[in-house]
């Protein structure tokens, strides 16, 4: 036996992605992440028979997502990356004291975009 599990489906056989599970109480079909091991009452379908899944008239279908797969940014996500971005490019210490440059700070040698090569004042 292969220690992959396969697409229930019939002549299908690329390797289980997710595992469909029918509640006739309910009339839903759940089709949820690869269950850890085969139920008899279970179907594992691979990712394109999972994603064309459709369910009887009157059934609803309910897809869990996959808490260990990977997930696309959000419009949140990329609007707080670019506040970070911001944030850690603006010149704290010049702007909160009035002051000039400490000793300590690098000088600037070039810039080209938003990109600054810097010098250590020690070198």
């Amino acid at each position: 036996m292969s220690p992959v599990r396969r697409c229930s489906r019939t002549a299908c056989g690329r390797p289980a992605v997710a595992t469909l599970t029918y509640v006739y109480a309910d009339s839903t079909a759940v089709l949820g992440p690869l269950a850890t091991y085969a139920e008899p009452h279970c179907y594992d379908l691979c990712a394109e028979h999972g994603e064309r899944l459709t369910a009887p008239r009157g059934w609803e279908v309910v897809r869990l997502s996959d808490p260990s797969a990977p997930t696309r940014p959000s419009g949140d996500d990329l609007e707080a990356l670019a506040n970070a971005v911001r944030e850690a490019a603006r010149p704290q210490d010049r702007q909160q004291s009035g002051r000039g440059p400490r000793a300590a700070d690098p000088v600037e040698v070039a810039r080209r975009g938003h990109l600054r090569v810097l010098r250590s004042p020690d070198s």
